[in-house]
């Protein structure tokens, strides 16, 4: 069989008639119990970034027993791993997610994204070892999605050299193509004052809390100047002692976001401006610091983001279409600047739409129907990861649509 030739409809047949897109399926649903157990067990313990030690295991684990060359810890990242089946080129590689939020744990449901990349890489790479095809199936567990940037590391300390395309699939109340992320900086700002008895010598103090809240009021005043697309949001992370005692040290963290580093960085002059004009007021002096790291924008590729909505549909799974651009931030955009890729969506609440990071999202991630969603997104991304390999002419498209 000539593995070179374009394979648009998937109709290639295995032995008794079986079709690539049932030797997928069977594969996953075969080990469907472990990815639900799995995808379950990180639910029940949520771990933030860095520190995800028995998420990383667990999966670590799974791999091995799978066939997997597993390479963990990776990169100089302790919970960051690397497992890899077949050999060669071409390499497609799916990204695995599995840390929490604070307070919320798994409320953005990563605890699915580890689940569905596992069982979609083993059934990609148990396929081309059965037809007996040239190409890498690449699994990359990333650490730290949430603030710290995993990827980010990753990339800058050439993870993904070798690498030729990657994707991921992330939970959502619909199932979606991905329309992109926006850039994010993360900036913390703190005042010193000068504490005193806040009745008894009010004026001998300096109210540091005061310049944080003057300064909650420019960025509040500068909102309705700002684009459509760029976003600011921060909290007050230090705010006082004791109602007595006049503040001398208050502080807030921000995340900026914009849809490209010209805007960014047009803000992030504008930002700093406000905070020395609420120091000013205040009679407070002010520091300015970058906080945890930022993220790139996410880089669109539209073949593959529209082979995932055939297939998603194919699937039964009701894909659709948004005419905005994400507003999101992922340090996935670091990796669709480096090389080709897409971080698609699958639903897990067709009744509703729930807001990621919010409780209620946390509890749907554990639901039955999240957990057979998960499947299926899985048997998607792995008839992605089918086409890349096998269809030179697919291939080439991804290639030229990243490089335009």
């Amino acid at each position: 069989m000539n593995y070179s030739i374009c394979r648009n409809s998937f109709k290639t047949s295995y032995q008794e008639g079986f079709t690539i897109k049932s030797i997928i399926s069977n594969s996953i649903d075969k080990n469907a119990a472990l990815l639900k157990k799995l995808s379950l067990d990180i639910h029940a313990n949520p771990e933030q970034g860095m520190e995800e030690v028995k998420a990383c295991k667990w999966q670590v684990d799974m791999l091995t027993k799978m066939g997997f060359d597993v390479q963990s810890p990776f990169a100089q990242l302790p919970t960051a791993y690397l497992a890899k089946a077949g050999k060669g080129k071409p390499a497609f590689c799916f990204l695995a997610e599995y840390d929490a939020l604070p307070q919320l744990g798994h409320a953005c449901g990563h605890n699915l994204i580890c689940a569905a990349s596992i069982g979609a890489a083993k059934a990609l790479a148990d396929t081309i070892q059965k037809e007996k095809i040239p190409g890498s199936v690449i699994i990359m567990g990333t650490p730290a999605e949430e603030g710290k940037g995993g990827k980010v590391h990753l990339v800058r300390r050439k993870a993904f050299t070798g690498i030729d395309a990657a994707i991921m699939a992330h939970p959502s109340s619909r199932t979606l193509i991905w329309r992109g992320f926006l850039s994010v900086i993360r900036l913390d700002v703190s005042y010193k004052g000068r504490s005193s008895h806040a009745s008894t010598a009010p004026e001998k103090g300096r109210n540091a809390l005061d310049a944080v809240m003057l300064f909650f009021q420019g960025i509040n005043a500068w909102r309705q100047h700002l684009p459509e697309t760029s976003r600011i949001h921060g909290i007050v992370t230090s705010g006082g002692a004791a109602p007595n005692i006049v503040p001398d040290h208050a502080a807030c963290s921000f995340y900026l976001r914009a849809e490209n580093d010209t805007i960014l960085e047009e803000m992030e002059k504008r930002f700093r401006d406000i905070a020395q004009g609420a120091a000013l007021m205040a009679g407070t002096p002010c520091e300015v610091k970058y906080g945890e790291e930022g993220y790139k924008a996410g880089k669109v590729n539209k073949p593959l983001n529209e082979e995932y909505f055939k297939i998603a549909k194919e699937l039964g799974m009701e894909p659709g279409t948004s005419e905005k651009s994400g507003r999101a931030s992922s340090d996935f955009g670091d990796v669709s600047q480096i090389i080709p890729g897409t971080h698609v969506y699958f639903g897990i609440s067709p009744k509703e739409s729930i807001p990621l990071h919010s409780a209620k999202f946390a509890e749907a991630a554990k639901s039955q129907i999240a957990l057979n969603s998960m499947l299926n997104a899985a048997k998607a991304i792995a008839q992605v990861g089918y086409r890349f390999l096998t269809d030179f002419k697919f291939r080439d498209e991804v290639k030229a649509d990243f490089k335009k």
